[in-house]
């Protein structure tokens, strides 16, 4: 016969009350009875009836909280019209999605935002945060307490999340290389622009990148190194000083966003000949490829990241944890002036 939460509450001696919210995720017990819950709950080979389950999640609500990065980002708009679909046609069974921000790429403001999710009654997160060792420790303490979490767009392994929800960063930094390929180019003298140093995704494009000109014996010298924050302004700045201070710069590799700003710099300093590379496919980006100034970008799916994030998520919950999330990689996507649209 199948193990049921009585089978469970009876051996644990507990009441039937408190397995029923540890297997449904809701607050209220110690989190060292949850845990043995839980753990016994596996060893005695319960399995949740799904549906069940579904019929369940309509008469509660089930609240998520996602965290991006700056309001400011074109890029995550995309994302959040994932979380919005996903939202709609989860409705029926009492999902809804509150969406926060990290204003900057510092980890304290990312520990303050997720204790201050952590605070509140969600059923699971969304995130887009750094891949910091504070950043993970606080992922785990919000993990161990029962909430699960799903790293989106960027990932922060060994922090206890569920799943990662994004883009083969490091394949789009390869896929860059093997286009640039294409062009034959001479040496290369690079500049490097990086959203944040604490964002594994950016790292990672970068990695990709280098190692793919190495892959095509693509003869290149890295200028220079700088972040832009994912700012225009800052990225415009930096761009600026870097072109002024050696001329020698023949191409610029932008790991993430602030292209408005960089393209601006080059536009300025009369040097429309460089060779520019960039990502996604933000209204900026489409204006520059439009232009000329950009040869080809690279799409990571936004929208599809915010949706298989929150589904994610879902089918945890009905699954009640028991069956493992598979990391969902989106589709490297070469994007250039005649398929922009």
């Amino acid at each position: 016969m199948p193990v049921t939460i009585k089978d469970i509450a009876k051996k644990a001696g507990v009441s039937r009350g408190t397995v029923d919210r540890v297997l449904h995720n809701r607050p209220g017990v110690n989190a060292q009875v949850a845990q043995e819950i839980r753990e016994l709950a596996k060893k005695m080979g319960f399995v949740p009836n799904r549906a069940g389950k579904i019929l369940a999640a309509r008469k509660q609500q089930i609240k998520f909280a996602c965290l991006l990065p700056a309001k400011s980002i074109p890029f995550f708009d995309d994302v959040m019209k994932g979380f919005e679909r996903a939202q709609r046609e989860l409705a029926d069974y009492g999902v809804s999605v509150e969406i926060f921000h990290a204003e900057r790429y510092d980890t304290e403001t990312h520990i303050k935002a997720l204790q201050a999710m952590a605070k509140k009654d969600y059923s699971g997160l969304c995130v887009t945060t750094l891949d910091t060792p504070q950043v993970q420790l606080e992922v785990n303490k919000i993990a161990q307490r029962g909430i699960p979490v799903v790293s989106v767009n960027t990932d922060i392994p060994d922090s206890g999340r569920i799943c990662y929800v994004g883009a083969d960063y490091f394949r789009s930094g390869l896929t860059a290389a093997g286009m640039l390929n294409l062009i034959r180019p001479q040496k290369l003298n690079a500049l490097i622009i990086a959203g944040s140093y604490n964002i594994r995704g950016h790292k990672e494009r970068i990695k990709g990148f280098l190692a793919g000109l190495d892959a095509h014996k693509i003869s290149y010298k890295i200028c220079a190194k700088i972040e832009s924050l994912d700012d225009d302004q800052v990225a415009y700045q930096e761009s600026l000083k870097a072109l002024k201070a050696d001329a020698s710069i023949n191409c610029i590799f932008i790991a993430a966003a602030g292209v408005g700003g960089v393209c601006r710099a080059v536009q300025d300093c009369g040097k429309e000949k460089i060779r520019v590379l960039a990502f996604d496919t933000v209204p900026q980006v489409t204006q520059y490829l439009n232009s000329g100034l950009i040869d080809f970008t690279i799409d990571q799916e936004p929208e599809t990241q915010g949706y298989m994030g929150i589904q994610r998520l879902f089918s945890w919950l009905m699954e009640e944890g028991k069956r493992e999330s598979k990391d969902y990689i989106t589709k490297t996507v070469i994007k250039i002036a005649e398929n922009i649209k």
